[in-house]
């Protein structure tokens, strides 16, 4: 694509591998102000396109559903958390068209068959023929006829069956987020709609020898201050990944910047009596800076009263919470090697194998023999396979100790080899994690997400908090929907004083030595658990968002600052600049060896799942094997005695499936022919 030189191109694709076409696309730098794309699958929309938005490529849609129509906001609830995530964290933005389709076309056809007279003939369904329904002609009829208003539009069908009298909205991705531009109906074609003065101008004015008053808070790792023998002024005192990032973009364009610190160290929130906002975001409003850079996140509500360039960097909210202790070593702690299925299905191969060996070894002639050499024909014949001593054998393998025990006959020996690999392996697997478990003590976490912490919180006494005036706080007050959020926001308005913190740092050093629970973005949390060995991450993300730097509303540079951003995006100098100063520069890496230290976990079926098989197959191949060795011997009696083989087959099974003992009469020849003369 970048070296044919074109620059209108149409993706037609799949859902499901469009999302990974538009990532391939801006990474060969085709995201640009001077290509434009038409994407013809209706479930666009679906995508979450905001690491686009900035792009200034000209990206064109159709969409069958309009995501925030009142239709659809009417949708049961439960359907709506049901089809698309259990937390409820999502809209009807994500489900797709189909499922749409599916819903109407299953209510079109239920108003359908109301209309039937009541007691209708049920229809008998039977696949081996082609009769219609008697009342099928009459459904289809009524479908023709219906005008049904669906979670899809309008659904109406003609003669032929096709739907008719649809609309398909034509959207277009801005800055703001997807918005209609026009829209397409079988009946009046194509009818755009755009706002030409709605249209967000690239702006290619130069920022070369411009000045600007840079905002920062003191937040490892975003800006600290620099530690230096000597006194710094200006510039100088201050270093970090901000620090950085405006270097870099200053390099790229040409501006001058000067840092100044927010007092308070706070991003900013709005007073809803004032509408005033304080902290960073104030500075901004009010012209104090030109632009402020932080852990500042990119919110709806601040979209309204500033300007964001594209997004630098992407996280979520998760919980900082000091490391579990390890749980004392238990009175059967020998068996944590392996997991409770698998001494389950151990004992079953052990059982299984013992009986199969002594049928085995019963039915096979080879393994009856002779007590007493000397005598050419003896009377009877032993064997040492019984059931006793098959169980010894497989126990003394087991133990890898040998046994007295040796079989002869092919069948036999081929179970005693089966059964040796196994042993071989399991004893061998047992050992590796025994040794693990003897050097890696479990962990016994007080939670393992977000709703064990709730359910959790009175029996360790855990308290939970995030940094007040921040977007986590409202993330929390805005989802209480759910029930675990709506109880951690309720506990953090009650508790404001004693969990709610004023910088993060305050934060970590309480989960640090509390069992407080401190709720922050993931990329912070990376940076200090791998600083402070004995805090971790607990949980998934419970949201998205971005990190962007904030200018005052309407600047006229935005475009500017989100094109050299999407450009070092592109050449891998943010995740250079990440790489940096989490886990290299000021004691990064300090934790990286406690990797290596993780908890020991037992083996369960899918880890040892092949010696059972291989063990398995080994034994049916050793019944094949007896059978065959079974009618050799058969027919060499029959032979030798001069008796009919089905005579001498029925003797030899009476006799193996006696089990009465393990010493076996010899079958001597037919009476007509002891009487003849020698």
């Amino acid at each position: 694509m970048l070296k044919s030189g074109a620059t209108n191109f149409v993706i037609d694709c799949n859902i499901d591998v469009l999302e990974e076409v538009l990532r391939q696309i801006q990474q060969v730098s085709l995201m640009s102000e001077k290509y434009q794309f038409i994407i013809t699958n209706l479930d666009l929309h679906t995508l979450d396109l905001i690491q686009y938005q900035y792009s200034e490529a000209n990206i064109t849609g159709m969409r069958f559903i309009n995501p925030d129509s009142g239709q659809l906001q009417k949708l049961p609830k439960d359907y709506v958390q049901t089809e698309i995530d259990p937390l409820g964290l999502v809209g009807t933005w994500r489900i797709r068209l189909e499922t749409f389709l599916m819903r109407d076309a299953v209510l079109m056809l239920t108003e359908a068959l109301r209309e039937l007279p009541k007691n209708f003939p049920q229809p008998k369904v039977d696949c081996n023929t082609n009769d219609p329904w008697i009342l099928g002609s009459t459904v289809v009829n009524h479908i023709h006829n219906m005008r049904y208003f669906g979670a899809s539009g309008v659904v109406r069908f003609d003669m032929k069956g096709h739907r008719s009298n649809f609309t398909l909205d034509i959207i277009e991705l801005m800055e703001g987020g997807i918005v209609q531009v026009g829209a397409w109906d079988i009946f009046t074609g194509l009818n755009i709609q755009r706002v030409e003065n709605e249209i967000v101008q690239v702006d290619n004015r130069s920022l070369t020898h411009k000045s600007f008053k840079v905002l920062i808070t003191i937040l490892p790792p975003f800006a600290v201050y620099k530690t230096s023998d000597t006194t710094l002024t200006g510039n100088d005192r201050f270093e970090g990944y901000s620090i950085d990032l405006i270097d870099e973009l200053s390099k790229m364009e040409g501006f001058n910047y000067t840092f100044i610190l927010q007092a308070d160290n706070q991003n900013g929130k709005l007073d809803n009596d004032t509408k005033q906002w304080n902290g960073m975001m104030g500075a901004i409003i009010d012209g104090s800076a030109d632009l402020a850079i932080a852990d500042l996140t990119i919110t709806s509500e601040r979209q309204k009263y500033v300007d964001f360039a594209a997004p630098y960097m992407t996280l979520g909210i998760s919980i900082l919470y000091h490391k579990p202790t390890k749980a004392p070593p238990g009175f059967f702690s020998f068996a944590d090697p392996f997991a409770l299925e698998v001494w389950e299905l151990l004992a079953v191969a052990f059982f299984g194998v013992s009986i199969i060996f002594y049928i085995l070894g019963r039915i096979c002639s080879e393994e009856w023999d002779n007590p007493y050499p000397c005598i050419e024909e003896p009377e009877y014949l032993v064997n040492q396979l019984s059931l006793r001593n098959c169980f010894w054998f497989t126990v003394a393998s087991l133990m890898q100790q040998g046994s007295e025990i040796g079989p002869v006959a092919i069948s036999t020996r081929m179970v005693a080899a089966v059964w040796w690999f196994f042993t071989l392996i399991m004893v061998s697997s047992y050992t590796a994690n025994l040794a693990a478990f003897l050097t890696k003590e479990t962990p016994q976490p007080h939670f393992t997400n977000v709703y064990e912490l709730v359910a959790n919180q009175h029996k360790h006494q855990i308290s939970w908090g995030a940094k007040y005036g921040g977007s986590t706080v409202d993330f929390f007050k805005k989802k209480k929907h759910i029930k675990e959020f709506e109880i951690i926001a309720q506990y953090m308005d009650e508790h404001i004083h004693e969990v709610l913190v004023n910088n993060s740092i305050d934060g970590v050093i309480k989960a640090e030595e509390e069992n407080y629970a401190f709720f922050m973005e993931i990329t912070s949390i990376e940076y200090e658990i791998q600083r402070r060995c004995n805090l971790t991450a607990v949980g998934d993300l419970l949201d998205e968002k971005s990190y962007g730097i904030a200018m005052k509303k309407n600047s006229s540079y935005r475009n500017i600052f989100s094109r050299a951003i999407l450009q070092l995006q592109q050449t891998g100098k943010l995740a250079d600049l990440k790489r940096r100063w989490w886990e290299e520069r000021r004691g990064g890496g300090l934790c990286s060896d406690d990797e290596d230290s993780g908890e020991a976990t037992a083996l369960g079926w899918k880890n040892v799942s092949g010696v059972f098989w291989v063990t398995i197959g080994g034994t049916l191949l050793a019944c094949v094997s007896v059978f065959i060795e079974l009618y050799l011997h058969v027919l060499k009696e029959s032979i030798k005695n001069k008796t009919p083989w089905k005579y001498t087959l029925i003797e030899e099974l009476k006799f193996y499936f006696n089990f009465s003992g393990m010493v076996k009469p010899v079958i001597k020849p037919s009476n007509a022919d002891s009487n003849e003369p020698e």
